[in-house]
């Protein structure tokens, strides 16, 4: 007795291309903005301690 197996494959989601560029674009510049950030504040502490 033969049975006919039928793989069906999960609904994965996934994220078109434009989708992934916007994502991974906004939080390049959410890390851009964060270090330059830690490093004004780096800059504030260490230029102003030297007076």
């Amino acid at each position: 007795m033969a049975t006919n197996i039928t793989i069906t494959e999960p609904q994965s989601r996934k994220l078109p291309g434009w989708l992934w560029f916007i994502a991974l674009w906004c939080f390049g510049v959410a890390a851009a903005m964060s270090l330059g950030f830690a490093f004004k504040l780096l800059m504030n502490a260490t230029l102003f301690a030297v007076r």
